[in-house]
């Protein structure tokens, strides 16, 4: 039978233990080993049975259990101690609270998916993985973000498998009774609510849910509330489910919504108001119009008004490619916004001209919420620094006349949560050689180049540590084997060989992540003989392990996952390789440590950064991958292998994807294998511990989620912060008044005339020569303090663009004359031999502007001035 209602029954605590409730509700735990230990010791059984979680934990185990607990001495110190520690840890003064520059008050970072610990299942994949290694970095470093997404009653779906290997989704009902979180509320004790106005006098309500992840509040909007009917009641059902308008209310939601959470937040917590708002993907970038309305309500105009949000905004970007990004039609947005919906105070074209694609190329029909995101944030950042170079180009458009590498787009490496991701194995190993203390510090605040301690760690030892994680991998695909296959309807009589799947002395490989058809997951399957010889070589074999997530609506993502699950069903080789379905969370921290080797061979340069390989590599697992996203940044061939790429515009996909398996087979065969297997005189495998050594020594640092948040914290977030105070309302005003004037008037601008000090006639010159330039400008009803005009030089290629630029102030010595026209000078310094040039332009130039490209205006010499675009040495 089923239940008509459902409800949460809370266990009451003996008093000595309510602390535990504390420590459960703080999701430090999920990365705090001695908090996790003690909540294993209340009831080892419960704990497993409770997938490891403290909140079900304590809501199963018996009351004659806790009453013991409650007498128990030696329990109730390690609990004071636990809770003492805890809260040290939330109070204390960190790496933050160290610094001396002026850093932002508080932060708010918006996303639409955290995946903070497999109880809290509110991500799919890498984006929501880095947000919540992002807020656990922040909370070691004492950074004062507030967190901001969705509550998703479904959360992503989880996945099994059908008979025949078709993935199925099933979403199961999330309680947020059951979660470790609590409502925010109002003084009267009332839940927190946040509304949107939608079409038809209709509202769109939400509770606030807040998730406490160590320092840093997250808090989560959930619509399914009884003020809201059916439709409104499912706006945050399902993590990236529904159609078109169904996707525009979710984020309209976590923008609008998220910002008006905030508020209420720090309304009733006493929380310091964020200067920054760091919008993590597209998703969120409605948070940036709900701003410009807060700021209207206060007497500033449009544009003041947008100005003054875009100095503290920051907008990170993690797609490579234009697909993967949100667009919306026109229309649709439109009648969301205006008098009879949300944010009627703002004309609804205004709004829509933040994010149409009006640059060449671009749909002009379509609103792209990258593109409103980058015209709504001074600053910008990819997520590698091939990635950086990928969105510069693929949003060059929004800045016409310059050269990608001036596109003001940025680049800060994602990096991982390394207590979150590292076997407690390799931490205790770290711990024997420079102590607990020192170790978690190396791992959360980072800030070395080298972990040269590791080089101290015996041979023995490391091969020893390799082989317990290899094991304990085996005993877990096992059992996640054997109930999937029950799952897909095997009975037990036939699951006998399972006992004999994967072995922990053989060389073993990883390959896991969400599946679109870029990052390949059958290319391991191009060339099956060779695939077959090499899992049962006789005496250098290896086995993979694979895992992965088609999207419930890609069909050719689940035929990629059916065709590699009938592969890994087949009798010869399922002892070899094996596909493990609901790749999550869990099933992640014990799949990197145990693998020797990860694999990844997307299509490059689609992978924007790929962290799965960073949080293997902190275990000692070695890198062979195609030359992306982070690996592109760090490969060296003391620590890894770099697959080599056809990724020539003139290459056939599918010889391509040949070309680039037969590389991966002749690596595995040649050079992967044979390392792992030879033996030194001393019996162990001493070059691959060698690499396994210098993964740890040179990669572990670098992959840090601290090294990447104090990045962020350094170069986006003080100086958008810096820029946030610059920005008062007369300065934005000012600033507003300003850009409309030079738009208006860019037209008159021009570079008229160029000469040098010496002739170019014979084309060349000597290195350390310096030249005298003279340039003639127009500047129309613009003045010299409006702009900077430069001169550019550098190498060039063959059609004499110039690369490797640099570029020098020219200063006003003349003018204005009779014709309006001024003229500038300034020195150009013969730096480089080989072939050289120059070229002179004119940029709009205003203090508080974040970058010269910042208004996509550039005024250059016209093609027939001769000179003005002269090579200087050949």
């Amino acid at each position: 039978m089923k239940a008509i209602r459902r409800f949460t029954v809370r266990p009451v605590l003996p008093e000595p233990l309510r602390p535990l409730s504390d420590l459960a509700r703080n999701l430090r735990w999920s990365w705090h080993a001695e908090t996790r230990d003690l909540f294993q010791s209340v009831d080892p059984e419960s704990w497993a049975a409770s997938g490891n979680d403290p909140v079900r934990l304590l809501g199963s185990v018996p009351p004659a259990r806790l009453a013991e607990l409650a007498e128990d001495p030696r329990f109730l110190r390690r609990l004071a101690e636990v809770a003492g520690d805890l809260d040290d840890y939330v109070t204390g003064g960190r790496w933050y609270q160290e610094q001396s520059a002026e850093l932002p008050a508080a932060v708010a970072y918006f996303s639409p998916e955290f995946g903070v610990t497999a109880a809290l299942p509110q991500y799919s994949g890498g984006l929501g993985i880095l947000a919540g290694d992002h807020l656990k970095a922040a909370s070691d470093l004492g950074v004062p973000l507030i967190g901001v997404g969705l509550l998703y009653r479904h959360g992503y779906f989880r996945q099994t498998l059908s008979r025949d290997g078709w993935q199925q989704e099933h979403y199961p009902v999330l309680d947020p009774n059951e979660l470790p979180l609590v409502l925010l509320k109002e003084p009267d004790g009332t839940p927190a609510q946040v509304s949107l106005a939608l079409p038809g006098g209709r509202s769109l309500h939400a509770r606030v849910w807040l998730a406490q992840v160590g320092r840093v509040p997250l808090l989560m909007l959930d619509s399914d509330v009884e003020e809201n009917d059916l439709g409104g009641r499912g706006v945050t059902d399902r993590l990236y489910g529904g159609g078109s308008e169904h996707r525009l209310l979710q984020e309209m939601l976590l923008g609008i919504g998220g910002v008006r959470a905030v508020r209420a937040y720090c309304r009733l917590t006493g929380h310091p108001e964020p200067e920054v708002f760091h919008t993590n993907e597209g998703h969120a970038g409605f948070l940036g119009l709900e701003r410009i309305a807060e700021l209207a309500a206060a007497g500033l105009d449009f544009d003041p008004a947008l100005e003054a949000v875009r100095a503290g905004t920051v907008f990170t970007t993690h797609t490579p490619v234009p697909a993967g990004i949100d667009r919306f039609d026109r229309e649709l947005v439109a009648h969301h916004f205006g008098p009879d919906a949300e944010l009627p105070g703002i004309d609804v074209e205004r709004i829509l001209q933040l994010g149409m694609e009006t640059y060449p190329g671009g749909e002009p029909n379509l609103f792209n919420m990258a593109v409103m995101g980058l015209r709504l944030g001074q600053r910008a950042n990819g997520v590698s620094l091939l990635h950086g170079n990928v969105s510069r180009e693929m949003f060059s458009g929004l800045w016409p006349g310059f050269d990608p590498d001036e596109v003001p787009i940025t680049s800060v490496t994602n990096g991982v949560h390394a207590p979150t991701w590292v076997a407690p194995e390799v931490f205790r190993l770290g711990a024997r050689q420079i102590g607990g203390r020192r170790t978690e510090d190396a791992m959360t605040v980072g800030g070395s180049e080298r972990w040269d301690a590791v080089g101290e760690i015996p041979d023995q030892d490391i091969h020893e540590l390799r082989r317990v994680l290899r094991e304990q991998l085996v005993t877990e695909v096992r059992e996640r084997l054997r109930a999937s296959w029950r799952q897909r309807g095997a009975g037990t009589a036939e699951l006998g060989w399972i006992d004999g799947v994967l072995d922990p002395d053989v060389l073993t490989i990883g390959f896991a992540r969400r599946v679109p058809s870029y990052k390949r997951l059958t290319l391991m399957l191009r060339d099956r003989d060779r695939l077959m010889d090499l899992l049962l070589h006789p005496e250098r074999p290896i086995q993979i392990v694979v895992a992965g997530k088609a999207h419930p609506a890609d069909d050719g993502g689940k035929r990629l996952v059916q065709e590699l699950v009938r592969f890994t069903d087949d009798p010869r080789v399922r002892h070899r390789i094996v596909f493990l379905p609901d790749y999550g969370m869990a099933m992640a921290q014990k799949l990197y440590p145990g693998c020797d080797i990860w694999l990844n061979n997307p299509l490059r340069p689609l992978e924007a950064c790929g962290t799965s390989g960073m949080k293997a590599a902190l275990n000692g697992c070695l890198n062979l991958s195609v030359l992306d996203g982070w690996w592109d940044e760090w490969f060296q061939p003391d620590f890894g292998w770099a697959i080599p790429t056809a990724d020539g515009t003139s290459t056939d996909p599918d010889r391509r994807d040949d070309i680039e398996a037969a590389a991966l087979y002749d690596l595995l065969e040649q050079r992967v294998t044979p390392r792992f297997y030879e033996r030194g005189e001393s019996g162990l495998p001493d070059r691959w511990i060698e690499m396994v050594r210098q993964t740890l020594t040179l990669l572990g640092p670098k992959v840090l989620a601290g090294r990447m948040v104090r990045e962020y914290v350094e170069r986006l977030y003080t100086p958008a912060a810096h820029a946030h105070r610059a920005m008062t309302a007369d300065a934005a005003r000012e600033l507003a008044v300003w850009k409309a004037r030079v738009r208006s008037a860019w037209h008159d601008v021009s570079v008229d005339h160029v000469e040098t000090s010496v002739s170019t006639v014979t084309a060349t010159a000597e290195l350390g020569t310096t030249l005298t330039l003279r340039v003639r400008v127009g500047l129309g009803a613009l003045a010299p303090d409006d702009v900077e005009v430069q001169v550019v030089s550098g190498r060039v290629d063959p059609e004499d663009h110039i690369a490797d630029a640099s570029t020098v102030p020219l200063k006003p010595v003349v003018g204005p004359d009779t014709d309006g026209r001024w003229t500038y000078e300034g020195p150009l310094s013969l730096a480089r031999t080989g072939p050289y040039g120059y070229t002179v332009r004119i940029l709009p130039s205003h203090r508080l502007l974040a970058s010269s490209a910042e208004l996509g205006l550039v005024a250059v010499p016209a093609e027939d001035l001769g000179e003005g675009a002269g090579v200087l040495m050949r």
